[in-house]
């Protein structure tokens, strides 16, 4: 499978995931609730990548490879506890396209810092997912 079908599944499997969470939110403190998921991905993960990677890519990781997908981690971490704390205060609705702003951030920043094209089809395409975005959120 290439770029494409593992990006359609991403998208399914994040639409899934908002409304599960908004179910699972409901009465509970939104930072417990994100700690409980983000446990569940954490064996998830490692389970799956302990039965993929060989022993030794862990211990091969150059110290720029960790501080980056440290960091990366940390801004996850800090995207998920903002997230379901929208969840328990909006509906899952206009919370999940306000969260896909996320892809017009992506492609401002891959242009800022990545190097890559700015095109206009990237441009367009970025101000309408910012147009529906704020479509849904102000209905």
């Amino acid at each position: 499978m290439n770029w494409i079908y593992w990006s359609l599944l991403s998208a399914l499997f994040a639409g899934v995931t908002a409304v599960l969470a908004k179910i699972g939110v409901a009465g509970v403190d939104s930072n417990l609730a994100t700690a409980i998921r983000t446990a569940v991905i954490l064996v998830f993960t490692w389970a799956i990548a302990c039965v993929t990677a060989p022993p030794s890519a862990l211990r091969n990781l150059p110290p720029r490879t960790w501080m980056f997908l440290v960091l990366s981690g940390l801004a996850t971490g800090l995207s998920w506890l903002c997230y379901f704390r929208a969840l328990q205060l909006g509906q899952a609705s206009r919370v999940a396209p306000v969260d896909k702003l996320s892809v017009a951030f992506v492609i401002l920043f891959s242009a800022l810092f990545l190097g890559e094209r700015l095109t206009l089809a990237r441009g367009a395409g970025g101000l309408l997912i910012m147009a529906g975005a704020i479509i849904l959120a102000l209905e």
